[in-house]
């Protein structure tokens, strides 16, 4: 992986953090979206983690 691929998942990884931030402060959070946004940020970190390892 290059400097920019681990740019762009870093990138990535930011704006599901936010979404996440944001729809668990909606007053009824939907928590199979954010089921699903927590593990692609999650499977995102791992990459990136893998990426830094090397």
């Amino acid at each position: 992986m290059d400097n920019a691929e681990a740019e762009s998942l870093a990138s990535k990884h930011a704006a599901l953090h936010a979404m996440i931030d944001e729809e668990e402060h909606q007053p009824h959070p939907n928590e199979d979206l954010l089921h699903e946004l927590k593990k692609e940020k999650l499977r995102l970190k791992d990459a990136l983690a893998g990426h830094y390892a090397h």
